[in-house]
């Protein structure tokens, strides 16, 4: 419904953005810079809000290594695995005073938190989802919360009130959407009555309005009104093969498993892909004297980590691929943290390493 339609990484990653889960925006992409905009917010929450946007996530470790973050709350992320560099990550978060974690697992994250907070699943929870055309969807729980957990609404709420903070004495999610609509121009119009069946997908200014379906049906949102095409150049990564690391690493999602936690705990599909491989192809492969299924050492600047080889084709020479999906391997712990200035991305895609074979036993040990 919008010419070209990305797939974002999860079912909620368009409704959580359009929720304010961005550093530099409100709900509705409303700017945290801009005056009048912070006075509405301000008026509703009746609290103050600051002027400056905050920190991207892989900004975050950074901040909280130097000191300047002292306590973290962090919501359904596992960077430990995840993030870049991982054993810096790790590092970092020793640091801090405070850390609390809200998850439905016990992440390899979550292991180092203070305070871990269990939080219910898609199933345990009532609310909406946001897909990548913009429809506001109602999401319905199916079975009851398993054991202490909570809905995160909920958590925050509860937590919130016991601060003494105010505007967090909600009841349900329909209460927390209704606040939504009441600031959020682009969701004005939706409640739960008019999204029970099929939802409605944003600008929906007023109870009258049918939605969206076409965003830029007319014309774009720059001064002519016309599709702006820039040109790109390009920019060298920020690390480079060397003779000691003559290898590129590039890490991908296998088609059996997401992230981390998120699949790795269905059994099902670890039966299909239960352990992480190092794609080689068969040129780099002999040349190293590496056999198909053997366990080798991959090293870059910051780690090491061991997994089975598998000789394919499908990896150019000179790259080598692995996932990042695996706690026992913890690819990450090898990927570079330099950021793309705009995205703030890490270069997952691209470090230096260098690969050697495991030494299995003491005959062969002599025989090296």
């Amino acid at each position: 419904s919008t010419g070209v339609s990305p797939l974002r990484g999860q079912n909620n990653v368009q409704g959580a953005c359009d929720m304010g889960a961005l550093p530099n925006v409100f709900p509705g992409y409303q700017k945290v810079d801009d005056s009048e905009i912070r006075k509405k917010f301000e008026k509703a929450w009746d609290c103050r809000l600051s002027p400056s946007p905050g920190l991207v996530l892989t900004e975050l470790f950074e901040a909280v290594d130097s000191g300047k973050v002292k306590a973290l709350y962090l919501i359904g992320q596992n960077p430990v695995l995840t993030g870049a560099d991982t054993n810096f990550i790790e590092e970092a978060i020793s640091h801090l005073e405070l850390f609390v974690v809200q998850d439905l697992f016990l992440t390899e994250t979550a292991q180092l938190a203070d305070v871990v907070l269990p939080a219910t699943s898609f199933a345990e929870k009532d609310g909406t989802f946001t897909n990548t055309e913009r429809r506001v969807q109602r999401v319905r729980e199916a079975i009851e919360p398993v054991g202490h957990s909570r809905p995160d609404w909920m958590i925050i709420c509860n937590i919130a009130q016991n601060m003494g903070a105010k505007g967090f004495d909600f009841d349900s999610p329909e209460q927390i959407i209704e606040e939504i609509s009441a600031v959020t121009p682009s969701y004005g119009g939706i409640t739960y009555e008019r999204i029970e069946r099929i939802g409605l997908q944003w600008p929906c200014p007023d109870l009258k309005h049918p939605g969206t379906p076409y965003l830029y049906a007319e014309k774009f949102n720059t001064p002519s009104g016309r599709g702006q095409f820039a040109p790109i150049s390009y920019t060298p990564p920020a690390e480079v093969i060397s003779h000691e690391y003559p290898l590129i690493l590039t890490t991908r999602r296998s088609v059996f498993h997401f992230h981390s936690t998120l699949s790795r705990k269905v059994s099902e599909l670890n039966v299909l892909r239960g352990e992480e491989q190092v794609e080689i192809n068969p040129v780099d492969a002999a040349a190293l004297e590496i056999e198909d299924g053997e366990t080798v050492k991959v090293m870059s600047r910051r780690g090491t980590v061991k997994a089975k080889a598998k000789i394919s084709k499908m990896t150019p020479p000179g790259v080598v691929s692995m996932t990042f999906h695996y706690s026992e391997t913890r690819t990450n712990v090898l990927t570079h943290a330099a950021l793309d200035p705009i995205a703030k991305i890490p270069e997952f895609k691209v470090c230096a390493v260098k690969i050697e074979r495991e030494i299995h036993n003491l005959k062969e040990y002599a025989a090296w």
